[in-house]
Order: structure tokens, then sequence, then C-alpha cells
């Protein structure tokens, strides 16, 4: 099963770990988060990161979801081991990290797609003037 991180400025992947385990309700295994804080040290926090990958790879790789790209939290997460064996996604968003979740039985890469595809897909404008 595909590990998931997710490195994030404080404290939303705490926030988004919160979330999954009222979906689930529980928490699902294998999920940890990083939340990075400010002016924190940026090989603290890649030494935090690839400690955590080892952890959470069983041989089936690790999805790493930060929240934006160009920030220290994805900016730590360049070099943090084999490409096959660990993905890095900007951008995370609930439907992003629920579709994870979802298809982490599958390997990497089609977790990756599908989680970029959650992300895709659940950005919608709701039409507020239309009554249910």
């Amino acid at each position: 099963m595909v590990g998931i991180l997710l490195m994030t400025h404080a404290p939303l992947g705490s926030a988004f770990l919160q979330a999954a385990a009222h979906v689930f309700r529980g928490m699902p295994e294998r999920l940890e988060a990083i939340d990075v804080v400010a002016d924190q040290n940026t090989d603290d926090v890649h030494k935090l990161a690839a400690d955590a990958v080892q952890r959470l790879n069983d041989g089936t790789g690790v999805l790493v979801m930060t929240d934006m790209m160009g920030g220290t939290p994805s900016n730590c997460c360049r070099s943090l081991g084999d490409p096959d064996q660990v993905a890095v996604i900007a951008g995370i968003s609930l439907p992003m990290l629920l579709r994870a979740l979802t298809y982490r039985h599958d390997a990497l890469d089609v977790v990756v797609e599908m989680a970029l595809a959650g992300g895709q897909n659940g950005a919608l404008r709701i039409d507020c003037r239309t009554r249910i």
C-alpha cells in the first residue's frame, strides 16, 4: 500500500489528517503529516521528510503531497529518494487526498494520477442561485 506524507505549512497537514479520519471514520494507516512552521530550518525539515518517507515506504512507494509549489515544504521534498519510489505533487486539496487514499492499493503512478484527477475534478463552481 502506497504511503502518504503531507508536507504543508502549519497547521494544514494536521487539519487534513483530521478531515481524512473524519471521512474514513478512523485514521488511515501509513498516513503522516509534517507541519512546517515559520522560519524552521530547511535541513531539519528535509531530514524529517526523509525519515517519514523511510517509515512509510513498504516497497510500494510514497506519495508526498504539499500545499504549494515553491514554499519551504515543497522545496524540502526535491530529493527524498528514488523517483520510482517517491512522487511529489503540489496543491493538496481534500478531494485530492481522499482520492489518493482510496486508490493507494494501486501502483504509485496510478495513485498520483488519481490524486491529480481528484484535485482537478474537486474544484467546481457552485451555482448558489439554484434552490435544491
